[in-house]
């Protein structure tokens, strides 16, 4: 891919040749090498160079038109650019895009640089071994059906017809273990761990590992519950999946469309306990694989969305921000329509709660580890769920795996059932978060 100075040159000496006074351009290169295992050997290796621009163009009439192109030398620029003009003939005449009031703002300051990739040959030594240190960690695990090492370097940037550039750089190595078991007269079980940083040499292999190991041998003796209301205890991960499920209550494009829970006058509504405080930060230090802005060139940020089980803050574009009478936050996706998604979210305890919950001495407590079939159990716009999960009764700190059980209730009542928020954070895939106390949640077991 050119340098983000070519393709400014080749952007404004396009625009000028076809009389273009009104443009951006959003664009990303990813290069990935990835590998899968089995059995000791090789079963998958994948690498991949994928580069890509969005480009916009308003008219006189300041009506937009909208293309894509994988080809970004200067005569790619310049047909995405004389495409999209004449797109934009055709572009909606209602809440028209226009560029983010912050595109030339400043963007946070933090280590932008990529890290050596790591050769083929290592990646695949190092998986292996992990395989063979996951079956060699229980008699019972018989198979690591599911698993995955894999690096990737990303480029992103952003320009337009009024100055602002914008651009980046990133690395990350990420690791992903799933180990299945097999004894005589016992359903199969299985778990998985996964754990990502900013290289191959940076990952906690060994700590992935552990967890895989002992969250798998776990489930090993299990036992069927009695289906009635339990207080639940919902791991980080479990919690951020059910965040993300019901993510339209913050998203403004959903609120906007109607298909949200909430409305623009929900701001400042309890809708949660006051134990409950959420953010959407891109720029927690935790997150190796920051974005500084998106795809509007909005800089990113600390959101706060729920403050002490108060409704604080929605997510925006440019766009929503206008509509609203807001300011954009940096989690517009730029592409033939601007979507707008979270980045990272970041859980903290409230206000403070007593008494405090401890696993370790509490009776028949559901400690669920993962939720499944979030895209089947999920009415996002009702509010309810019903999702199978992998998870274990917990009796004075005795777990015990569950055989088979369904979890359901709605959303909002979860929220505002919230008993206990625990201290210590873990990072998951979808941010950072402590596990979380929830009383009187219904439980099918089989």
């Amino acid at each position: 891919m050119p340098n983000i100075n070519d393709i400014v040159t080749y952007a404004q000496d396009s625009a000028t040749n076809l009389g273009i006074k009104k443009f951006d351009i959003y664009g990303s290169t990813v290069d990935e090498t990835s590998v899968q295992v089995d059995q000791g050997e090789p079963k998958q290796v994948k690498a991949s160079n994928r580069s890509g621009v969005t480009v916009r163009v308003w008219n006189e009439d300041n009506t937009v038109g909208v293309t894509s192109t994988t080809d970004v030398d200067s005569n790619g620029i310049e047909l995405a650019l004389k495409t999209a003009y004449e797109a934009s003939f055709f572009g909606v005449k209602d809440n028209v895009p226009e560029f983010s009031p912050e595109a030339t703002a400043p963007v946070a300051d933090i280590p932008n640089e990529k890290a050596p990739q790591a050769p083929v040959s290592q990646l695949i030594e190092t998986l292996i071994a992990a395989e063979k240190d996951l079956l060699q960690a229980h008699s019972a695990i018989a198979r690591v059906p599911y698993n995955g090492l894999s690096q990737r370097d990303i480029d992103r940037f952003y320009l337009n017809s009024q100055g602002a550039i914008r651009t980046e750089s990133r690395s990350y190595a990420s690791i992903y273990l799933y180990s299945k078991t097999e004894q005589e007269n016992k359903k199969p079980r299985s778990a998985g761990a996964f754990r990502i940083n900013s290289s191959l040499d940076s990952l906690d292999i060994p700590a992935c590992l552990k967890e895989a190991a002992e969250k798998t041998i776990s489930h090993l003796d299990y036992q069927n519950i009695k289906t009635g209301k339990y207080t639940v205890v919902f791991s980080p991960e479990a919690f951020l999946s059910l965040i993300g499920a019901f993510s339209n209550i913050f998203n403004a494009q959903n609120i906007l469309d109607k298909q949200s829970l909430s409305t623009p006058e929900s701001l400042g509504k309890q809708i949660a306990s006051p134990l409950l405080s959420l953010y959407d930060d891109a720029l927690h230090p935790a997150n190796v694989a920051a974005e500084t802005f998106d795809g509007e060139g909005t800089p990113t940020r600390r959101v706060s969305l729920i403050e002490n089980g108060v409704l604080s803050g929605f997510i925006h574009s440019a766009g929503t921000a206008k509509r609203l009478n807001a300011q954009p936050t940096g989690h517009a996706n730029m592409g033939a329509k601007i979507t707008v998604s979270s980045n990272f979210y970041h859980v903290l305890p409230g206000t403070n709660s007593q008494p405090e919950y401890n696993l370790d001495n509490a009776e028949n407590v559901i400690l669920i580890d993962d939720l499944q079939a979030l895209h089947a159990g999920v009415q996002a716009l009702q509010g309810s769920f019903s999702l199978p999960f992998d998870g274990w009764i917990v009796n004075k700190g005795e777990k015990i795996s569950i055989d088979s059980a369904t979890v359901a209730g709605d959303f909002l009542e979860v929220m505002r059932s919230i008993i206990f928020i625990e201290q210590e954070a873990e990072l998951t895939p979808g941010g950072v978060c402590p596990r979380v106390w929830v009383d009187g949640l219904s439980i099918t077991g089989e």
